[in-house]
């Protein structure tokens, strides 16, 4: 019994392992703005995702017109991209016309978890 615990163990060590060291090019550029622009506003910096609200889109639509790489889950993995797209968009519209710091701080924390739901799908769950 404790042969088969330490085997299955290991199969699922194996698994996370491997679903972390896949690649989509697309998913990394857009967790690099994602990255540089989110944990600042943690800090109550919001200058970066203010200048770079257009490469937040640029890189959110070109994940969504990206292929999803063999490996990835794919179940409602297009539909998200998808939203991810368009708050994206919303986002960098608000910034443009103004919008408050809280504003942009919900907006942005949303696109966040947003984010976050993607690469949960991206997961392999087998």
């Amino acid at each position: 019994m404790k042969q088969l615990i330490l085997l299955v163990s290991a199969l699922f060590f194996f698994q996370i392992t491997n679903a972390q060291k896949k690649e989509w090019p697309e998913k990394d550029a857009f967790h690099k703005v994602m990255s540089t622009t989110f944990h600042p506003s943690e800090e109550g910096n919001l200058e970066p995702i203010k200048t770079r609200s257009g490469e937040m889109v640029t890189a959110a639509k070109a994940w969504m017109d990206s292929n999803v790489p063999e490996g990835f889950e794919q179940k409602g993995l297009k539909k998200k991209l998808k939203l991810l797209y368009k708050e994206s968009v919303a986002l960098d519209k608000m910034i443009k016309k103004g919008a408050t710091d809280d504003q942009i701080k919900k907006s942005l924390s949303a696109l966040h978890d947003r984010f976050h739901q993607i690469v949960e799908l991206c997961m392999d769950k087998h």
